[in-house]
């Protein structure tokens, strides 16, 4: 392959993954929005608005549950793609999997506010056990890109370790294991002690949107640091 020819494919490469990231960045714009428009004003008569608004606690707080979510995808695909170069038809069937589950979000976030804010409680199983199932999907999507991108490390950038991907085919499935496990207990406890677990899930993927390995490095650091002289 001649300079020229080696020229046009980086060319094509970057163009390419710039895409992908382009449409990525997006998709996650528009799933915020679409949460922001379940957030509907609550019906009251004259001089009732503001105990109807408090009463529409639930939604806030499904918003925020959400918002919160997206967000995480969102910097845990950044953290991903920050480490790839090149892209492939593969590749972009995997990621439009991990869009496509995100995009699920909004209707679970609106089946729980509702069923938070009727006050039932096999109403609230449910939409947990819906959030959950929901959830494993949306985690289970992301299980097939590591261990490709470990397979074909010419699709990374240069500073990536060997091992790196490898390092991180477990944490779809703790995913996918916590959201059952979320869905167990909302079903054989209270949809709150799933809903508990829920939030922690959510903690564990957002001190390893940069990896396992990044976490356990910054944790040595800190205990170094830590450290008497």
């Amino acid at each position: 392959m001649t300079a020229e020819q080696d020229t046009k494919v980086s060319t094509r490469d970057t163009v390419d993954l710039t895409r992908l990231l382009g449409f990525s960045d997006a998709f996650f714009p528009i799933i915020i929005t679409l949460l922001v428009i379940e957030i509907h004003v609550p019906e009251a008569p004259p001089g009732a608005l503001g105990h109807a608004l408090l009463e529409a606690w639930p939604s806030y707080a499904a918003f925020a549950l959400a918002f919160i979510y997206v967000g995480i995808i969102w910097l845990n695909h950044h953290g991903l793609f920050r480490r790839v170069s090149r892209t492939d038809t593969r590749l972009n069937w995997i990621n439009l999997g991990i869009l496509g589950t995100s995009a699920l979000i909004p209707f679970p976030t609106r089946v729980l506010a509702e069923a938070l804010q009727a006050g039932n409680v096999a109403d609230q199983t449910s939409a947990v056990v819906l959030y959950g199932m929901l959830a494993a999907l949306m985690s289970f999507a992301w299980a097939p890109i590591f261990p490709y991108l470990e397979r074909h490390r010419e699709r990374l950038a240069p500073d990536v370790p060997a091992g790196y991907f490898a390092a991180q085919r477990s944490r779809p499935w703790v995913g996918v294991i916590c959201y059952l496990t979320a869905i167990a207990t909302s079903l054989l406890f209270s949809p709150w002690a799933g809903m508990s677990l829920l939030l922690v899930i959510l903690f564990y993927h957002a001190m390893t949107s940069e990896g396992l390995r990044n976490v356990r490095a910054d944790l040595r650091m800190k205990v170094g640091d830590a450290s008497p002289a």
